[in-house]
C-alpha cells in the first residue's frame, strides 16, 4: 500500500478547513452567475427569506439555508446560470420592540424620550449589528449567495420600490385611508394585522346577565357600556314575539338605556342564549354586523387599555382591573344571573408584545383586497391584459392555474381557505422604524408620490408601513425593479420560494399579491415549504425549556456538513423535523466515513489514469449511474430528503461497507488487470460520489476533490453533474 500523504494523513477537521473553502468560494467569484463558464446558460433564481435584524440565526433559518443551497448548488453542478440573491429584512415592529426592551432595562428610559431621530439612528446600530452576525452565520452555513447582490428591505434601492408600489397603488384606488376596525396594541402603541396576532387559548368566567327580557352572556362585561343592540337569529322561535328594529327600555351598567332588537343571520342560536348584545367599536365581527345594519358604535376602552367617561365611575380603570366591580355592580342591581367558571377561549395577543389585542376603530390606510381595478398586463392564466380583477383574485388564480405551484399540495387548500376569508389589508403602523407612509398633508390638501412636495406647510403622515408591504415586493425588488434591469428580465419569476408553512400567509400570499399588481406576473414558479425544527421529543424549542439547538454551535463542534444534513434526511416538505445533538454527531461520523473512504481509495493508487475492463466493474458503475438518476428524481421533485437518505445509504453502507471489503483481496491480489480495473472502478465511484453529495456536504466534498489529481480539474461547485437532465 502507498505511503500516506498529504492532507490524508489526518483526521478531517471542519474547524481547520471550512472558513479557508468558504473564502476560495467566494474569490472565485462562482456566487456570481454573471461570472459562471459559457456552458451555464438558463437562468435559475432563488431570493433568500430575508432574516429579520432582530439577532441571530436559529435552526428553522439553518433548515432554510440548508435546502436552497442544496437547490442552487445542484442546478449550478447542471449547468444552469444560478442566483441566490441574499439579504435581511428590517422588521420594523419586531426590531423597534428590541430596541425600545433595550432602552427600557439597561438605560431606563423611552424612545419618546430620546425624539424620532436619535430613536431610529439607535435602531439601525442595532440592526447593522445584528446584519452583521447574520451574515457571518450565513456563511457558517456553506451558502453559495451572490454577495455582490445583498439587499436590505430598508435600503435606498428598496425605499423606492416601496414608495412606487405605494404610489401605484394608490392611484389605481387600491390603497385608501379609512375609519374601521384594526387590530390594535395597547403596548405597542400600534395597529398590526390579523397575521402578527398569536391565540392564547385562557380559562376565564363567561357571565350571564339580565338584559330587559333577555339573558345575554359575556365573558367581557367591561366593553358593554355603550351596548345598546340586542341581535337574535330571525328563525329562533324563542325570540318570535320580538320584531327587528323594535326598541325597549332595559336597566343597564350605569341606569336605563334603549336598546334596539336586530335581527342578524350571522348570529348562532346554539351559543349561550342565543341572545347578544354587540359592542360595534371593540370587536370586529360586530363592527361588520352593525355596518351591515347602519348601527351606530361608541368607543369605551382607550387606546392604553383603560375605560373612558362612558364608563362612569370606572373611568380610567385598566379593564382587567375594572372587570369583576362592574359585575358586582351588576349583581347589585340583580342583574347578574349566573357565572361559568370554566370557560375557556381563545385570547388574540400581539407576537411581538404579548398584550391582549384591543379592537379599535381607527382612520387607518387599507389595501383593497376585493375592489376591481384594470391590470394593464398580465401572464397569469385565467386574467387577462387589459381585464377587470381584483387583489384576491390574482391570489386565486395564480395557484389555481398552476403557475404557482405549493408543495406539499395539501397546503394549497389552506391558501385557498386563508383567501377566501381575507379582509383589506391594514398597512399603517404607529411606529417610527420602517418605511413611513408617502402621503403628505397641508390642511385640507392631500399628496401622494415618490418624492416630497415642495413648498411650506407640508407635513408627512408620521406612520409607517407594514413590514409585509416592503418584503411583499421582494423577489422584483432585489432584482432592479422599478427599473427594467437586465436581472429582473432574465431572473423574474423567480424559481423557488422556500420557506416554512408557518409564513404562507405573512409572506407568500402578499408577494403573489404584489407581484400580480406591479408585474402582471407570478413572483415564482414553485413554494417549497418545510416544516419546523423541533427538539428530540417534538416541542417548539424555547429559552423557558432550554431546549434550543444553536446552529453555530452545532457547526462549531461537528461542522457545517454534518449540521446541514441533520436538517435534511427526515425532513420531508412540510412536516416538522425533531433534533438532537446526538443526530448532528452522527452525520459528523457520516462525513468521517467520507474522508476515509476518499483515503483508502487514494492511498491504493487509484486515479483518472486507470481504465475500467472488467464486466464486474463496470455493473458498478451501472449501479451508481442508476443511484445518480434517483437522486436526480428526488431532488427534481424536491425531495431532498429522499435524495440524501439515499446518499447515505449508497455512500456508507454499499461503498464503503460493502464494496471496499470487496476491493481489499482484488488490490492486494496478482491479478494486474482486475486490480486496474478496480482501482478505475473505485475511482470512479470516488469522484460521482463526491459530485453527488456536494449540494449537501459542500465542505468535505470540496476539501477532498481539492486533493485528486485530475485533469481541467476546476472548483467541484462547477463541476458537472454525473447525471443528465431528465
Amino acid at each position: 500500500m502507498p505511503e500516506k500523504t498529504g492532507k490524508f494523513n489526518f483526521p478531517y477537521d471542519p474547524k481547520k478547513v471550512e472558513h479557508e473553502i468558504y473564502t476560495r468560494w467566494e474569490k472565485s467569484g462562482f456566487f456570481n452567475p454573471d461570472n459562471l463558464p459559457q456552458r451555464h446558460t438558463e437562468p435559475y433564481s432563488i431570493v433568500l427569506p430575508p432574516p429579520n435584524v432582530t439577532g441571530t440565526l436559529h435552526m428553522g433559518h439553518a433548515a432554510m439555508l440548508a435546502i436552497e443551497d442544496i437547490l442552487i448548488r445542484f442546478e449550478r453542478m447542471r449547468g444552469k446560470r444560478t442566483l441566490w440573491l441574499p439579504g435581511t429584512d428590517h422588521a420594523a415592529i419586531a426590531t423597534q420592540s428590541k430596541v425600545e426592551e433595550i432602552l427600557s432595562k439597561k438605560e431606563k428610559t423611552t424612545r419618546h424620550a430620546l425624539g424620532r431621530e436619535a430613536f431610529l439612528k439607535r435602531v439601525n446600530e442595532f440592526a447593522q449589528e445584528s446584519h452583521d452576525t447574520i451574515v457571518s452565520q450565513v456563511k457558517k452555513m456553506g451558502s453559495s449567495v451572490d454577495w455582490s447582490r445583498e439587499a436590505y428591505t430598508l435600503d435606498e434601492a428598496r425605499h423606492h420600490a416601496v414608495y412606487v408600489a405605494f404610489k401605484k397603488m394608490y392611484d389605481a384606488g387600491l390603497i385608501s385611508q379609512g375609519k374601521r376596525i384594526v387590530n390594535w396594541d395597547p403596548k405597542g402603541q400600534t395597529v398590526i394585522s390579523d397575521d402578527e396576532i398569536i391565540y392564547m387559548e385562557e380559562k376565564a368566567k363567561f357571565y350571564y346577565f339580565t338584559y330587559g327580557p333577555f339573558t345575554i352572556g359575556t365573558a367581557r362585561p367591561e366593553t358593554k357600556f355603550a351596548d345598546k343592540y340586542v341581535v337574535i337569529h330571525p328563525d329562533d322561535v324563542r325570540y318570535a314575539e320580538y320584531e327587528h328594529g323594535q326598541t325597549l327600555e332595559v336597566e343597564w351598567i350605569n341606569g336605563p338605556i334603549t336598546a334596539t332588537v336586530i335581527k342578524d343571520a350571522s348570529v348562532n342560536p346554539e351559543f349561550g342564549t342565543g341572545a347578544m348584545t354587540i359592542t360595534p367599536w371593540h370587536s370586529a365581527v360586530d363592527f361588520e354586523m352593525a355596518e351591515r345594519h347602519g348601527l351606530k358604535g361608541e368607543r369605551i376602552i382607550d387606546t392604553y387599555g383603560k375605560l373612558l367617561p362612558i364608563a362612569g365611575e370606572f373611568t380610567g380603570m385598566k379593564i382587567k382591573d375594572a372587570r369583576e366591580k362592574i359585575v358586582e355592580k351588576l349583581a347589585a342591581k340583580g342583574l347578574l344571573v349566573k357565572a361559568d367558571e370554566n370557560y375557556v377561549h381563545n385570547v388574540a395577543t400581539a407576537e411581538r408584545t404579548g398584550a391582549v389585542i384591543e379592537p379599535q376603530v381607527m382612520k387607518q390606510w387599507f389595501v383593497a383586497v376585493t375592489k376591481e381595478f384594470t391590470i394593464p398586463y398580465s401572464e397569469i392564466p385565467g386574467i387577462l391584459s387589459g381585464s377587470r380583477t381584483t387583489l384576491k383574485d390574482i391570489m386565486r388564480k395564480a395557484v389555481e392555474s398552476g403557475a404557482t405551484r405549493i408543495m406539499p399540495e395539501r397546503f394549497e387548500k389552506v391558501y385557498f381557505h386563508w383567501i377566501d376569508n381575507l379582509r383589506d389589508w391594514c398597512i399603517s403602523r404607529q411606529i417610527w422604524f420602517g418605511h413611513r407612509i408617502p402621503v403628505w398633508y397641508r390642511g385640507n390638501e392631500i399628496y401622494c408620490d415618490v418624492i416630497p412636495p415642495e413648498g411650506e406647510g407640508w407635513e408627512q403622515d408620521p406612520d409607517t408601513l407594514d413590514t409585509w408591504f416592503s418584503s411583499g415586493l421582494w423577489t422584483f425588488s432585489t432584482l432592479g425593479w422599478p427599473e427594467h434591469t437586465k436581472d429582473l428580465v432574465a431572473y423574474h419569476p423567480t424559481a423557488v420560494l422556500e420557506t416554512g408553512y408557518d409564513i404562507l400567509f405573512f409572506w407568500v400570499a402578499r408577494m403573489v399579491l404584489m407581484s400580480g399588481f406591479h408585474l402582471g406576473t407570478v413572483p415564482f414558479k414553485n413554494v417549497y415549504l418545510h416544516g419546523l425544527v423541533r427538539d428530540e421529543k417534538g416541542r417548539k424549542m424555547s429559552k423557558s425549556l432550554g431546549n434550543i439547538i444553536d446552529p453555530v454551535d452545532m457547526i462549531e463542534k461537528y461542522g457545517a456538513d454534518a449540521t446541514r444534513l441533520s436538517l435534511i434526511i427526515g425532513a420531508a416538505p412540510g412536516n416538522d423535523t425533531k433534533l438532537s445533538e446526538e443526530r448532528v454527531r452522527g452525520y459528523k461520523h457520516f462525513a468521517n466515513k467520507i474522508w476515509n473512504i476518499a483515503r483508502f481509495v487514494l492511498e491504493n493508487g487509484a486515479s483518472a489514469d486507470n481504465v475500467i475492463t472488467q464486466e464486474e466493474d463496470k455493473k458498478l458503475i451501472e449501479e451508481f449511474d442508476a443511484v445518480a438518476r434517483r437522486t436526480t428524481a428526488h431532488i427534481e421533485a424536491f425531495r431532498l430528503d429522499l435524495a440524501a437518505d439515499a446518499l447515505y445509504h449508497f455512500v456508507w453502507h454499499r461503498f464503503a461497507d460493502i464494496l471496499i471489503e470487496e476491493s481489499k483481496p482484488i488490490l492486494r491480489g496478482d491479478d494486474a488487470n482486475a486490480k486496474h480495473s478496480r482501482r478505475a472502478a473505485l475511482f470512479a465511484l470516488l469522484v460521482g460520489s463526491l459530485k453527488l453529495l456536494h449540494p449537501f456536504m459542500p465542505f468535505i466534498t470540496e476539501e477532498i476533490y481539492a486533493g485528486i489529481s485530475l485533469p481541467d480539474k476546476k472548483l467541484l461547485m462547477i463541476e458537472e453533474w454525473p447525471a443528465k437532465q431528465t
